[in-house]
């Protein structure tokens, strides 16, 4: 499902998806553009019954960042995060690609019109940071799924009018970066019309091979009184599993590209779009990345998060206070793998470090399945400082090495829940028993089996934008460096990863 601008109408929304899903059955995701929160009195009522748990969004839904100054407050990060259970917020922009393959780019917010950017605003770096990465694959042949706030300009040329004035609407950028991805579906609002494009051609007929076709669809406010639709409904396979010529299949109501319609929209073009060459940020995304470090100083007393110019958060302390240091977590009662306790089996323990130790697991997998965990108390991944992820990734990175020198590769993986102190197991597989595909499957398949949905999250993703502390899950790593994370809802078999 796609939804248009939701402004704070929840109850609205979710009452017409479980009147949808009663009729037609379930769906994956839901997936909304444009302004998600409100800024009335009501609205934020509304909002704070979901962020309490007193309701729950009755679908995995994913938004886009703000699109004004005034609902900047309701994101606590630029990078994405989990604001409520089952509501997601993707991030500033990205990439984020689903279990089953499907591509999915998104954009927040409005094109900066000036510099420094506001918050609820998108640069050209940003577009040049989420296209250079797709576009420099030659395997490359376009998104799934396009989600941008903004519509992109001109896209009615060559096709059917929309019922807005198109003199001001659209964003010259969004219009460049919808050429570039090639999306088979670009969804978008802010303009409270809903529109639907005849879909459009990506190649020149008899210049270039036959490619998809891709399709914009504009929709409006929820409740609108006009009743214009705001809800789309739609199923896609993904691209890469798709047969190329089932791909390529053109409709007979197809049209030319809107985007690359005539000289002076192609002057247009190149005054408000981007180029993937200039100077790069690191990616930032949902569900999206360590290329920089998450926050700067502990949250609690005497702590603020202020915002820079282009809406990236840092933090401060409160002037006249002195910094706290960080005390260290303990643990309620008697812990079998605090270093200090009594009760760890010492002679398992191989390796000390400052933060982190190293052991041989007792009844392991394979002969050389060991377990990364911190000296100090800590539940999970998700809880730890910086120095002891930083000492972490250390211990895992000589592992890999080891186990490739004895023909190994390994996977990791973490269950939090039902256990009081972080055990990242590292299980080596022999090369030859199986590839990492294998591995994987093995993984999906089983956790199928288990009625459960394990979603791949991308590569350079920080695990505390999904899981904040507190949230059950199990993670799994494996040596390709993708990555599979399920939340864990209610029974989760304790020996699954093994």
């Amino acid at each position: 499902l796609a939804c248009g601008d939701v402004e704070g109408r929840l109850n609205a929304l979710f009452n017409r998806v479980q009147t949808i899903q009663k009729k037609t059955g379930q769906f994956d995701l839901l997936l909304c553009v444009g302004e998600f929160f409100g800024t009335t009195p009501e609205a934020e009522a509304e909002w704070q019954q979901y962020k309490d748990g007193a309701k729950k969004a009755p679908i995995h839904t994913y938004i886009l960042g703000a699109a004004s100054q005034e609902t900047v407050k309701n994101f606590p990060s630029t990078d994405g995060c989990e604001l409520a259970d089952n509501i997601t917020y993707l991030g500033r922009r990205g990439v984020f690609t689903g279990v089953s393959g499907l591509q999915i780019a998104y954009v927040s917010g409005r094109e900066a019109l000036q510099e420094p950017a506001p918050a609820h605003c998108f640069t050209s770096k940003d577009l040049s940071a989420l296209v250079a990465p797709l576009t420099s694959s030659s395997k490359f042949r376009g998104v799934d799924i396009l989600l941008t706030s903004q519509w992109p300009r001109g896209v009615w040329h060559y096709g059917n009018n929309p019922d807005v004035n198109t003199k001001f609407c659209g964003s010259g950028s969004v219009a460049n970066l919808a050429d570039k991805l090639k999306p088979r579906y670009h969804f978008a609002a802010l303009e409270g019309a809903h529109y639907e494009r005849l879909p459009y051609r990506n190649h020149v007929i008899l210049q270039e091979n036959a490619q998809h076709v891709s399709r914009f669809i504009a929709l409006a406010t929820v409740n609108n009184p006009a009743k214009k639709k705001y809800l789309y409904a739609f199923n896609i396979i993904p691209m890469k599993t798709m047969d190329p010529s089932e791909l390529v299949k053109q409709p007979q109501d197809v049209t030319e590209n809107p985007y690359r319609c005539s000289t002076k929209d192609k002057t247009d073009k190149q005054k408000t779009g981007f180029s993937t060459t200039e100077e790069e940020e690191p990616a930032r995304q949902f569900f999206f990345d360590l290329s920089r470090k998450q926050g700067g100083g502990p949250r609690g007393r005497g702590w603020k998060r202020h915002s820079d110019g282009d809406g990236r958060g840092r933090d401060q302390q409160h002037e006249g206070q002195p910094k706290q240091p960080r005390r260290h977590p303990q643990p309620s009662g008697p812990c079998w793998f605090c270093l200090a306790s009594p009760q760890v089996e010492k002679h398992l323990v191989i390796s000390i470090g400052s933060h982190c130790y190293l052991a041989m697991a007792k009844g392991g997998l394979t002969p050389h399945h060991m377990l990364i965990l911190p000296i100090g108390h800590y539940q999970s991944v998700v809880e730890l400082s910086s120095e002891v992820v930083v000492e972490m990734e250390k211990y895992k990175s000589a592992l890999k090495s080891f186990y490739k020198s004895k023909g190994e590769r390994c996977v990791l993986f973490e269950r939090n829940y039902k256990s009081q102190h972080l055990q990242l197991q590292v299980v080596p597989v022999p090369l030859d028993r199986c590839t990492t595909e294998d591995i994987k499957e093995a993984f999906m398949v089983q956790a199928q089996e288990q009625q459960m949905e394990l979603m791949e999250i991308p590569q350079h993703t920080d695990l505390k934008q999904i899981a904040p502390p507190g949230t059950p899950y199990f993670y799994v790593e494996l040596d390709s460096g993708e990555k599979l994370y399920y939340r864990i809802q209610k029974h989760f078999p304790l020996q699954f990863g093994r």
